[in-house]
């Protein structure tokens, strides 16, 4: 966790200190029970990495890959700014939209940043390292379960099974594999963290 603090920390230093807000993915809110919504996502482009490791390991890895990107690892030099929240998703194997690059290991994980409003596919800077993929994200509904902690394995079992269970009252169909969100940086004390469980919702046709 040392390099992924110092990572954090470098970003404070670029975005000029806590005092700035981080931009968060627009969404509208279709449907609210407690902790839990359903929303509504525009299409979006992120990079994104697959690493492999334990989920800790994984999300390490691939923040320092990511980040990388963002503070001028591409053929512009360019700085992006950072947004939040970093997302986590576990893959029995590589999906349909993730590049053609693949470890020995068919299990694995995929950690992105979503990319700032006002870039496109077209005017986002080329990674320097092909590991980074830039990949557009289609409109997307999602149920989302927010929790504060650490976001251990035990939280997320928990929370994605609250979420699952949410889901199958309302009748609502899953289209995908869930995906763990972290909004803070690591010195966040634990009980002020922000963490999100996103299933994405299958459309009804019609």
């Amino acid at each position: 966790m040392k390099h992924l603090l110092g990572l954090f920390l470098i970003a404070l230093v670029l975005s000029g200190g806590p005092a700035m807000a981080v931009e968060e993915p627009a969404h509208s809110v279709i449907l609210k029970e407690a902790a839990i919504e359903v929303r509504d996502y525009p299409a979006l482009v992120a990079a994104e990495v697959s690493v492999g490791g334990d989920r800790d390991e994984a999300s390490s890895a691939g923040f320092k890959l990511l980040a990388g990107y963002i503070f001028g690892g591409n053929t512009r030099k360019q700085s992006i700014a950072m947004t939040a929240p970093v997302v986590q998703t576990a893959s029995e194997k590589i999906a349909m939209t993730a590049p053609v690059i693949q470890s020995g290991d068919a299990r694995g994980w995929t950690v992105r940043f979503i990319m700032p409003a006002q870039y496109t596919m077209q005017t986002l800077p080329t990674p320097n390292d092909a590991r980074v993929h830039l990949v557009p994200v289609a409109p997307a509904r999602m149920a989302v379960v927010r929790f504060s902690g650490l976001a251990g394995a035990a939280d997320v079992a928990r929370r994605t099974a609250e979420l699952e269970a949410f889901m199958a009252r309302r009748s609502l169909r899953p289209a995908g594999q869930p995906s763990l969100a972290r909004y803070d940086p690591p010195w966040t004390l634990w009980f002020l963290r922000r963490n999100e469980v996103f299933i994405p919702v299958a459309r009804t046709a019609g």
